[in-house]
């Protein structure tokens, strides 16, 4: 049988035993440091109220002296829950506007790994508030979760006509004002080119009389000299 030199042997081991628990150390500060990193990081979205709301309506607690808390009717509950899917569409919207822009700045230097980390942050977040809202719908209803993001999206987009129309209706006021002083200011300018062309011809048609009449007045001396001539000739 062969004999081993466990000696000879304890000195790889043991460099190696050094260098994976080296690693592994490493790799566990380094992981702690990126989460609490991108735990402080500012989140990519204001807090979600529509949220907020429908869990305080779903888990009310019984006021001061009171044993029960009151019970909420389930048509509220759905209609915060249908607002929480609403906001969610809009940040859906928000979220697939904003990757492509992102992702060409990202390529281009121009923004840090922060940002990117938060909008990361944003998208996974926004998946498990679309898996929580479709399980809290079948449970207030089953088979509504199939159906209820259909209905944000219809609300969502009734909701930005809506904005855009009062938008325009805002302005019409403003913009009927703004015309009616663009439409004075080109009929003064007409106006004033009409009676500058007046001027300009009266002022020719002057020049040309005043010509007519010093050629009148040269005509008569001749005239009469030319009469004397024919008095005499018949004489």
């Amino acid at each position: 049988m062969f004999d081993i030199d466990w000696m000879s042997l304890a000195l790889p081991f043991a460099y190696i035993t050094v260098l994976g628990g080296s690693l592994y150390t490493f790799s566990t500060i380094y992981r702690k440091r990126k989460a609490s990193q991108n735990a402080n990081l500012e989140p990519w979205f204001p807090p979600h109220l529509q949220r907020n709301i429908y869990l305080t309506l779903l888990h009310m607690e019984p006021e001061a002296g009171q044993e029960k808390a009151p019970k909420v009717p389930d048509s509220v509950i759905r209609a915060a829950l249908l607002r929480r899917a609403v906001e969610d569409i809009r940040r859906i919207v928000q979220i697939r506007t904003s990757k492509q822009a992102l992702n060409t700045l990202l390529q281009r230097g121009s923004v840090g790994d922060d940002l990117n980390q938060r909008f990361l942050r944003a998208e996974k977040e926004i998946e498990e508030e679309l898996r929580d809202v479709v399980t809290e719908a079948n449970a207030l209803a089953p088979g509504w979760g199939q159906t209820i993001f259909q209905s944000a999206n219809e609300i969502a987009g009734n909701t930005i006509l809506r904005t855009r129309l009062e938008e325009i209706e805002s302005r019409a006021a403003a913009d009927k004002e703004w015309w009616e002083k663009r439409r004075e200011a080109i009929k003064k300018e007409f106006l004033k080119e009409l009676e500058e062309d007046s001027s300009t011809k009266g002022s020719t048609k002057t020049v040309s009389d005043d010509e007519g009449v010093l050629v009148d007045s040269g005509t008569p001396a001749a005239t009469p000299g030319g009469s004397k001539k024919k008095k005499g000739g018949k004489k």
